[in-house]
C-alpha cells in the first residue's frame, strides 16, 4: 500500500507594527520593514481610531511601503501594490476602529501571534504619562512578546533615508535572574540577519562582581567586554548606553512584579523612558 508523506508548510517569522500615522513615527517603521525584509516576512501595519470616517482616505495616510522601498533602491518607483513582495516582505494593512487602541491590538496580537513587535515610543513621566495613556508598553506586557522600541526623539540603528543599518555597539544588562543567554543569543540574531558582520556587545551587571553571570558568546568575529557597576540598576543602565552612545539596549523582561512595579513601571520600562536608543525587549521565559 502506498504511502504520502504530507508537506508541513514552515510558518513565516511575522511581524506587528501599529502606526498613528504621524511623522516620528517612521522611524519606528524603518526598522520593521528592513527586519522584515531581511528575514522574508509578514508585515502586518495596523491602525486603530476611536471612529472611522468615510470620507477619509486612510489607505493613503499608512508608512509609503512602495516609495521607501524604492528610495532604498529595492524597487522601481511607480510599481504595483502586488508587486512588493518581490523585495521578499508581504505587507498587510490593518484598519480597525475602537475607543481602546491598546484593546484592539491585543486581539490582533492573539489572533496572529506575530513573533515581533515593533513600537515607536514617547519618553514620557509622571503625569503627562497618565494624560497621554501610553500604550507602548503595556502592549508589550500584556502581550509577552519580543518587543523593539524605537524613540521618537533619540538613536535608531535603521536610516529612513536610505535603509542602511548601523548597529555596532549592543548593550546588554546582565543578572542571574532572568536568565540573560536568550538576550546574547537573540541580539546575535538580529545582528546577523541584519547583515552586520562586526560588533561590540557590552554585558553590564550592576552589583557585586563575583556574581556577574556565566554566559556562552556565540558570535566569532565579534568583540565582547564584560563591566560591573555598584549602584541603581536603571541610573547606571542608563549612564553606562548613553556614555557609550549604544546602538541598541537589550533587556530581559518579566513584567510587573510586585505593587510598586506596577505604580512606577518595570526595570524595563524605567530604562525604556529614559534610553537614547533602541530597546528590544525580550519576555523570560515562563
Amino acid at each position: 500500500m502506498a504511502s504520502s508523506v504530507r508537506k508541513v508548510r514552515a510558518r513565516k517569522f511575522t511581524i506587528f507594527h501599529p502606526s498613528d500615522f504621524s511623522l516620528p513615527s517612521e522611524a519606528a517603521f524603518a526598522h520593521a520593514l528592513k527586519i522584515a525584509l531581511q528575514s522574508k516576512a509578514k508585515l502586518d501595519i495596523m491602525h486603530v481610531e476611536p471612529q472611522l470616517d468615510p470620507e477619509r482616505p486612510y489607505w493613503t495616510e499608512y508608512p509609503a511601503v512602495r516609495s521607501t522601498l524604492a528610495r532604498w533602491g529595492l524597487l522601481p518607483d511607480g510599481v504595483r501594490p502586488e508587486e512588493v513582495a518581490k523585495a521578499g516582505v508581504l505587507v498587510r494593512k490593518v484598519l480597525t476602529a475602537s475607543s481602546s487602541p491598546l484593546d484592539s491590538m491585543l486581539r490582533h496580537f492573539r489572533r496572529f501571534r506575530p513573533d515581533l513587535i515593533v513600537l515607536a515610543t514617547h519618553q514620557r513621566e509622571g503625569l503627562d504619562r497618565w494624560l497621554h495613556k501610553a500604550t507602548a508598553e503595556p502592549l508589550a506586557r500584556k502581550s509577552g512578546a519580543m518587543t523593539l522600541f524605537v524613540p521618537r526623539e533619540g538613536r535608531g540603528f535603521v536610516s529612513l533615508a536610505d535603509g542602511a543599518v548601523k548597529l555596532e555597539r549592543i548593550l546588554i544588562p546582565v543578572d542571574h535572574d532572568p536568565d540573560p543567554q536568550t538576550a546574547i543569543d537573540k541580539a546575535s540574531l538580529l545582528a546577523k540577519g541584519l547583515g552586520c558582520t562586526s560588533a561590540e556587545l557590552r554585558l553590564l551587571h550592576v552589583g557585586k562582581g563575583e556574581q556577574m553571570p556565566v554566559v556562552d558568546l556565540p558570535r566569532a568575529g565579534w568583540s565582547y567586554r564584560s563591566m560591573v557597576r555598584q549602584g541603581n540598576v536603571v541610573e547606571e543602565i542608563l549612564k553606562a548606553e548613553n556614555e557609550w552612545q549604544a546602538d541598541l539596549l537589550v533587556l530581559m523582561t518579566q513584567g510587573h512584579l510586585d505593587f510598586l512595579d506596577a505604580l512606577r513601571g518595570s526595570t524595563t520600562e524605567r530604562v525604556l523612558r529614559g534610553a537614547h536608543c533602541a530597546v528590544l525587549a525580550i519576555p523570560a521565559s515562563r
